[in-house]
């Protein structure tokens, strides 16, 4: 059985990283994308043939599509594609909130994720393919004057209407919610809370569900 292929955004570290590890060890060919060309180089040789680097901007439709492409040539398609790349801001809140950090997080979390999708649809209507997205449990509930945690709302709905959409040709969309997860998106580590691990191991888990079945939104939540 020939191997599938997944693109995951914002691979170089963290939930991104660990989902190229889990998803070759589950048999996947991985296209791992990100802005830092050393730390993707350096997974790359870590997991070895059937893993390629895809250097880029989650920002730029051109990288993504370019990264696509080169993805699809190196492996003859892609079946899967992973939007995790995200950021957060620095000031929380509406009255002191940074309207440049907004502007980011939006290119980041909004139009990165669309970008992602965008691109990604051609190849993944050919393999009847899975869109899964980094959504948070942060975009299910109201937390005083949270723009980050608006802008996973934003992932959640449009994921919802993806799937209807992607329905149509025989796709699938999934999105995985986490709680507090214990990556550098943090200042102090969370020791105690998810390890990104866990959260690669749902995605794997969506992925891996059998063709007749669509996991649309998978909730992970620290135990303690």
């Amino acid at each position: 059985m020939t191997a599938k292929t997944l693109f995951i955004t914002g691979a170089s570290s963290g939930i991104g990283a660990a989902t190229a590890r889990a998803a070759r060890l589950a048999g996947w060919n991985v296209g791992m994308f990100a802005r830092s060309d050393n730390k993707l180089n350096e997974l790359a040789e870590e997991l070895g043939d059937r893993s390629l680097a895809l250097p880029g901007d989650v920002t730029s439709m051109d990288d993504q599509n370019q990264a696509l492409a080169m993805l699809r040539h190196t492996y003859g398609g892609v079946d899967a594609a992973f939007a995790n790349a995200g950021m957060g801001v620095q000031t929380a809140g509406t009255e002191h909130g940074d309207p440049e950090e907004w502007s980011k997080l939006v290119d980041v979390n909004i139009k990165g994720l669309l970008n992602t999708a965008k691109a990604a649809m051609p190849h993944l209507r050919q393999r009847k393919g899975h869109m899964v997205m980094t959504g948070s449990a942060a975009g299910r509930v109201h937390i005083a004057g949270s723009v980050y945690g608006a802008s996973k709302w934003f992932v959640h709905g449009y994921a919802g209407n993806l799937a209807e959409e992607m329905k149509e040709w025989g796709g699938r969309c999934t999105v995985i919610a986490p709680g507090m997860v214990n990556t550098a998106f943090f200042d102090e580590a969370k020791p105690d809370k998810l390890q990104p691990e866990d959260i690669a191991n749902a995605v794997v888990f969506a992925l891996d569900a059998d063709p007749r079945a669509t996991v649309r939104e998978v909730f992970v939540m620290p135990t303690n």
